[in-house]
């Protein structure tokens, strides 16, 4: 029974998500408008409200002060106390109670002020939300997401800086997304609340403020290349493009990839661009050992060995706490230097060196 229950989680955690057009590009439609992360994703609070009396949100300061970064701004004004609901500084305390309402049908949408913060919760989202379909046979679905800002934020020290997408991609019965974009952002997020599995969604503080452009379409993938591959997900992927464009100066075509989707992880268009380039960068904020990169390195190395060119180049945060100075901070997590340098190894452009921030 174990393997059937097995499979037909993967299935759904596979056809929830709709993951083509995932190369990333900063060339976009002229008809497409421009939006901020911070609006696209209250757009999308808002609209998943009012389509589905189901569907709430619970956090600190959620309503009475719009949010911490404004994601639910109007929100309370506009659906109510019962929908928007304020709670007391206690993670453990209010995801248990969104997982409970979960089990019973209800839609929650758990903010976390910082995902950090998700460590106080973490018995509930791992052992209460992630386990509960398979262990109950199928029969309880968990439909609920937690979401708020993931990562290295600027000058919050190590206890506000961690990036989570490894902690909980490794962990079955959940779905783990990383938008960077206003459409990843906003797509993503509607998906994510009309799942019936629980979800964790990784924002990034830095980039709430930026714009993008958005259109009624998703946008179409501009970014190919045919000398390495990079993927990235959330604000790496902005460096990745960067780097780029540099290397494209310099003769390299890089092809980005942008993830979007953490688990489950896109193997097959991983290796389809591997196997076009032949060489492969990844680039991540969290910690090197056992980190995004690394699956995805044992992916390539897995099915695809036979067509690398070069050994694959993992960038990551340095594997250290995050410091709290500023200078060296910059030092702790990848920069666009690195990825240049990273991609022109590979391309056995420049001399061996140990790039800036970490690799593995």
């Amino acid at each position: 029974m174990s393997g059937i229950i097995g499979r037909k989680m993967a299935s759904r955690a596979i056809s929830a998500l709709n993951m083509s057009r995932v190369f990333a590009s900063r060339t976009f439609s002229s008809v497409a408008k421009e939006m901020t992360v911070r609006d696209a994703l209250n757009s999308a609070l808002d609209e998943e409200m009012s389509a589905d009396p189901k569907v709430f949100v619970m956090g600190e300061e959620v309503g009475e002060y719009q949010g911490a970064y404004k994601i639910t701004k109007g929100l309370l004004d506009k659906y109510g106390p019962e929908r928007v609901l304020d709670t007391p500084i206690t993670e453990a305390g209010f995801a248990g109670i969104g997982v409970g309402a979960a089990y019973h049908g209800l839609k929650p949408i758990i903010e976390f002020m910082t995902f950090n913060f998700s460590m106080q919760a973490i018995d509930h989202i791992i052992n209460s939300a992630a386990k509960s379909n398979y262990m109950s046979a199928g029969q309880i679905s968990v439909p609920i997401v937690f979401r708020g800002p993931n990562g290295a934020a600027a000058g919050v020290g190590a206890q506000h800086s961690q990036c989570y997408a490894a902690w909980f991609g490794a962990c079955p019965g959940l779905k783990v997304l990383a938008p960077y974009s206003s459409e990843d952002a906003r797509g993503l997020l509607k998906a994510a609340i009309r799942d019936p599995d629980p979800v964790v969604f990784l924002e990034n503080e830095l980039l709430y403020g930026e714009s993008f452009p958005v259109s009624a379409e998703a946008l179409d993938s501009k970014c190919e290349g045919k000398d390495v591959t990079i993927t990235a997900f959330s604000k790496m992927v902005g460096y990745a493009l960067k780097a780029a464009e540099i290397l494209a100066k310099e003769g390299i075509s890089a092809e980005v990839i942008n993830l979007r989707s953490i688990r489950p992880l896109d193997r097959p268009t991983i290796n389809a661009s591997v196997r076009k380039t032949n060489r492969l960068v990844t680039v991540e904020e969290g910690f090197p050992q056992h980190g995004v990169g690394a699956e995805i390195c044992a992916s390539v190395v897995e099915e695809s060995f036979e067509y690398l060119d070069a050994p694959v180049e993992r960038i990551s945060g340095a594997d250290v706490p995050m410091p709290y100075a500023a200078n060296l901070e910059r030092m702790a997590v990848p920069q666009v230097e690195d990825i240049v340098r990273a991609a022109k190894r590979a391309c056995y452009r420049a001399a061996k060196s140990v790039p800036m921030a970490a690799t593995a």
